[in-house]
């Protein structure tokens, strides 16, 4: 029941019955609206503002741990980016030792990229949208890096293709390996001002003389084509010269046998003959000379095969010193 409410009428001297009109009874009904609604508007922004929904705690946990993920694929980047300049460093030492080119220029490699706009832009999170800015960046100037990279290595792989042709083509070996060797190969006759064993005089030898049995196989020291094979009674005898490209070519003297043919393509280490005494010639040797752009050259600097750095230079001093040739 509704409380009933009584005033003192002074007139009748009597406590009197309150009876409110329609319209108070309207506005104060209005009032207690008003006031519930006011209520429980500030009680739903409170709510709004310090009581995450559960949604929300979902949220929060996903973006905690999206944050985690990233801050871990920062690392990778950081590692990634690290691992490709160090191989850019590598690279760019190949360039300068093997080939003697310049590297990457530093500037290009490290260059700056344009600015661009992030791909997603996240509505009132400029934290979020400068974070994204600086990820895109980051990934875009790993990718020039790697792009730079590959370019890069296609082109030193090309060069490296024609320096390996090369360098298996330029005379590197002794046309007779050292185990078959009659003497010790020190005890070479080298290039340079020698005896003439049938003249006594002094004569230029444009060869070194590599002693051994007659019989004993003869390699080309390097990959060329048979450009001349000769037959003599006097000189080199039978003989045999290899076009190797590039400048240069070999003349293997005095063989007793030859087992290829002119315009022949040849391998380094192919036997090509075998030794003799064919030709001006005092005993079983191969007279091995060395030619660039048919001019002769000390063969001693194109013999490295199976010597150490002393044992080099020991050949090297040994084949300057003057004494008899053996053609």
């Amino acid at each position: 029941m509704s409380k009933e409410k009584y005033v003192y009428n002074e007139t009748t001297l009597r406590y009197e019955k309150v009876k409110l009109s329609f319209k108070n009874k309207l506005v104060r009904s209005l009032g207690y609206v008003s006031a519930v609604a006011f209520t429980s508007i500030v009680l739903f922004v409170l709510a709004y503002l310090y009581l995450p929904t559960p949604k929300e705690k979902s949220l929060e946990r996903d973006i905690a741990q999206m944050e985690f993920y990233y801050n871990d694929l920062a690392d990778q980047y950081d590692n990634l980016s690290q691992d490709i300049d160090k191989i850019q460093e590598k690279e760019a030492g190949v360039h300068r030792i093997v080939f003697g080119l310049e590297p990457i220029d530093e500037s290009v490699w490290n260059g700056g990229i344009g600015g661009r706009e992030s791909i997603i832009r996240l509505r009132n999170n400029m934290d979020a949208d400068s974070l994204l800015d600086a990820t895109l960046q980051k990934l875009d100037k790993l990718k020039r890096k790697i792009s730079l990279q590959n370019s890069s290595l296609d082109t030193l792989t090309k060069i490296a293709h024609v320096h390996e042709d090369r360098l298996a083509s330029i005379p590197s070996i002794k046309p007779i390996q050292e185990d078959k060797l009659k003497r010790k190969v020190r005890h070479l006759s080298g290039y340079g001002m020698r005896i003439h064993p049938v003249h006594k005089v002094k004569k230029m030898h444009h060869g070194i003389d590599f002693t051994a049995p007659k019989g004993t196989a003869i390699q080309a020291t390097g990959n060329g084509v048979v450009k001349k094979i000769e037959k003599r009674r006097t000189g080199y005898g039978t003989s045999i010269i290899i076009d190797h490209g590039y400048g240069f070519s070999t003349l293997y003297g005095h063989l007793s046998k030859s087992n290829v043919k002119k315009g022949q393509k040849v391998s380094k280490g192919e036997i090509i003959g075998l030794v003799g005494s064919t030709g001006t010639s005092t005993a079983p040797h191969c007279h091995y000379e060395v030619r660039i752009n048919n001019k002769s050259v000390n063969p001693i600097d194109y013999c490295l095969d199976g010597l150490t750095p002393e044992e080099y230079q020991i050949l090297v001093s040994m084949a300057h010193e003057e004494n008899q040739s053996l053609d």
